[in-house]
């Protein structure tokens, strides 16, 4: 093939500024096809974005012969049944982040990848952001010597229900595997592992401190790295305010940034204080698209893949196992 031409299952939100320009944007790439459940939504997303076909059946999208590989943009509890459908239908599979609702889902979905000889990869695309390049620069160049601690922190209003008073997907359960914690959390923690390598061992805490919904509204945990590297993390969703801040602390120096403000990188060594500003490019996927289309074409490797994915969603299970189990 000379060019990968994609279907998305799943055009909501996410796929309007995030993702699904990207496709088109990305070299060797296009966007040929759209499904979602309500064919008028996907009719209108797909002529808003000059797509040339729409489907309302998942079927439909994957047995397309001009599809060559599948987006899935659909919250995780869907993830796993759709890249059944599409692994067995033998084409390359994207999904969103997390990869799935539970380690168990996600181990399932490289199983039956494994098995039709296809690709899976996974849309944490910070691995890819110039920012966050540019802390892995700094750490291997050696800019704050040898990595002794990691922080990460994060604070967030509590959500509210939407128009039909009921509460967001985000924080059900039964369809995002968690709470919020899944859903954002997920991108830090999955940042640190390319960071850094593999989380080795986690403890974790969960509770619902606000008490307003199902899911777990607050987590904090301690880790160590394959590494030796240590770190802690918390997280609260029903805080007084947003508030995003990883530090990664070495023996010559500390390194702060945010997984989501757009703040600058922060260098404090010998040589005093460094700030870099590295805007946040838009499409915002584009970056990992593009390495996933390359790897497709035989020209590359994507470096978000099915077991660095299968790794984030194992801590985080780890991290809140006691809350749901009891």
């Amino acid at each position: 093939m000379k060019e990968i031409r994609w279907g998305i299952i799943g055009c909501g939100d996410v796929t309007e500024v995030k993702s699904g320009p990207g496709f088109q944007l990305a070299e060797n790439s296009s966007l040929v096809a759209v499904m979602r459940r309500s064919g008028e939504l996907a009719k209108d997303y797909a002529e808003r974005h000059n797509v040339p076909k729409w489907y309302d059946k998942a079927d439909d999208l994957v047995s397309d012969s001009e599809v060559d590989a599948v987006y899935i943009a659909t919250p995780p509890g869907s993830h796993k049944e759709y890249t059944d459908l599409v692994a067995k239908a033998g084409k390359p599979v994207y999904v969103e982040k997390p990869m799935a609702l539970n380690t168990e889902e996600c181990q399932a979905m490289i199983d039956v990848c494994e098995e039709h000889h296809v690709p899976l990869y996974v849309a944490y695309y910070r691995r890819r952001l110039p920012r966050f390049l540019k802390v892995k620069e700094l750490l291997d160049e050696g800019a704050i010597g040898d990595v002794r601690f990691v922080t990460m922190e994060q604070t967030q209003r509590q959500l509210e229900k939407d128009e039909n008073g009921e509460w967001p997907w985000r924080v059900r359960p039964e369809v995002s595997g968690g709470g919020l914690f899944y859903d954002v959390a997920s991108h830090t923690l999955d940042l640190f592992d390319f960071l850094l390598g593999p989380i080795e061992q986690v403890k974790g805490y969960a509770d619902n401190l606000a008490a307003s919904y199902p899911a777990e509204d607050s987590v904090s945990g301690t880790f160590r790295f394959e590494s030796g590297v240590m770190g802690t993390g918390v997280w609260n969703f029903s805080s007084y305010k947003n508030e995003d801040r990883n530090r990664i602390v070495g023996t010559k120096g500390e390194i702060i940034f945010s997984t989501f403000d757009e703040v600058p990188i922060k260098l404090i060594n010998r040589f005093g204080t460094e700030e870099f500003h590295i805007d946040r490019p838009s499409p915002i996927q584009q970056h990992l698209i593009q390495t996933i289309v390359d790897e497709l074409l035989g020209e590359g490797e994507s470096p978000s893949t099915r077991r660095s994915a299968l790794r984030t969603n194992r801590v985080m299970d780890e991290m809140v196992q006691a809350y749901y189990n009891g």
